[in-house]
């Protein structure tokens, strides 16, 4: 049997006569060929056609074929395949004066799309800026307080407004605000992401967030976002890899960023050391970060970053209990004391690690009741990250305890 196309066989696109047949030289599994390329499978096609997938199957398979052009239209109908596929299949295109299969009203549609995109965007001055930015604090402090599962739908919108408003802006001034907000909500999902174990998401935030920074050349968000996602790693069992990170991010932005982020991305580096059991380099990034912490709470042009004498009190009493170190009962105690009723799932933190650390020092009376707020907090909070402790600390408390 001759292997030719329909192409071969065309018909005049003035005047197809819908009862036509082709000769019974023309293969059909060529036919159905073009048509797979498109996308079309037996089951398609034979949908599209009421043929059935049966007799789809048998043409395909060569033992019979198609010999009526109005079968071959209703496929091509059915399948929407695009003008230069009619083409070859010997049909003329829909679109006479564009053999490509462009259509001037999808063409004309996008571009009114795109008009309107623009001018809702044109309309983003300083002002909207400033309130989408307090929108994202105040989602911040409602993340601190009740976790991220609770403002979810809240954050999606928010993500989805700051990013049209961002994609279609045109005055620089106005894009680069946009820009560094941007980051920072998405930010604030990666950590949300994070806390919820979804780390392939918090990643994805990241990568956005890091994409953003760098359009709104602030090497300060930039840093901390980039830093953020190190825990991403931690928490996939790559310690190693979250150091190098850490450590590059330290090096290239040290002179460049606020003493308060250097305190920041070194107490990071700290965890991932301790993580890794280098105590050597973990005490060397805590001396570091303690020696340039700031006094104050934070820094009004970095509100995603709050770290102060307590926070860090906890966080250095967290790395040195690695090593059973067991003075970190006061770091932690003082970090508790410091708490101001506002970091739901820091305290929550907090009290799993003093917790962990009276264990430790034989104290399971003193360390039952911070596991149980914890556990507490970590689940008002939807805080499955931290729930995963709590089980394993509440277990070894009733170990301990003789239950």
């Amino acid at each position: 049997m001759a292997h030719s196309t329909l192409s071969n066989y065309p018909l005049p696109s003035g005047n197809r006569n819908r009862h036509a047949t082709f000769s019974e030289s023309a293969t059909s599994p060529d036919f159905f060929g073009i048509a797979a390329k498109y996308g079309a499978s037996q089951v398609r096609i034979g949908t599209a056609t009421g043929l059935g997938q049966p007799r789809v199957n048998a043409i395909m398979r060569g033992t019979t074929t198609i010999k009526e052009l109005a079968v071959i239209e209703r496929i091509a109908a059915g399948l929407r395949l695009p003008d230069h596929a009619r083409m070859l299949l010997g049909l003329a295109p829909l679109d006479t004066a564009s053999p490509t299969g462009d259509h001037d009203d999808e063409h004309e549609e996008q571009t009114t799309e795109l008009i309107g995109r623009l001018d809702a965007a044109s309309a983003v001055d300083a002002t909207t800026v400033m309130i989408l930015r307090t929108d994202t604090n105040n989602l911040r402090l409602l993340d601190r307080r009740l976790g991220g599962p609770a403002i979810t739908d809240k954050m999606h919108a928010q993500m989805a407004q700051i990013e049209r408003a961002h994609r279609h802006a045109v005055r620089p001034r106005i894009r680069a605000q946009l820009a560094h907000l941007l980051a920072e909500t998405a930010s604030l999902a990666g950590w949300q992401a994070i806390n919820t174990v979804a780390l392939n998401d918090a990643w994805n935030h990241y990568e956005r967030a890091k994409a953003a920074a760098r359009e709104a050349e602030d090497a300060a968000v930039l840093a901390y976002v980039s830093g953020e996602q190190a825990y991403v790693l931690m928490d996939l069992g790559r310690p190693a890899e979250a150091a190098e990170l850490l450590q590059h991010i330290h090096a290239t932005h040290r002179d460049r960023v606020p003493a308060r982020l250097r305190t920041w991305l070194a107490a990071a580096e700290a965890e991932a050391a301790a993580i890794l059991g280098d105590e050597a380099a973990c005490r060397r990034a805590l001396d570091q970060a303690a020696l340039v912490l700031p006094e104050g709470d934070g820094d009004p042009n970095m509100p995603y970053l709050s770290i102060n004498a307590h926070h860090f009190a906890r966080w250095r009493g967290s790395c040195l209990l690695r090593f059973g170190d067991l003075s970190t009962v006061e770091d932690l105690r003082s970090a508790l004391a410091g708490m101001d009723g506002t970091y739901n799932r820091a305290e929550a933190g907090v009290r799993c690690d003093l917790g962990h650390a009276l264990l430790a020092a034989g104290e399971p009376e003193a360390a039952q009741p911070h596991i149980q707020r914890a556990k507490q907090l970590a689940t008002m909070t939807g805080c499955r990250r931290q729930r995963r402790r709590i089980e394993e600390l509440s277990r070894a408390v009733n170990r301990a305890l003789g239950r």
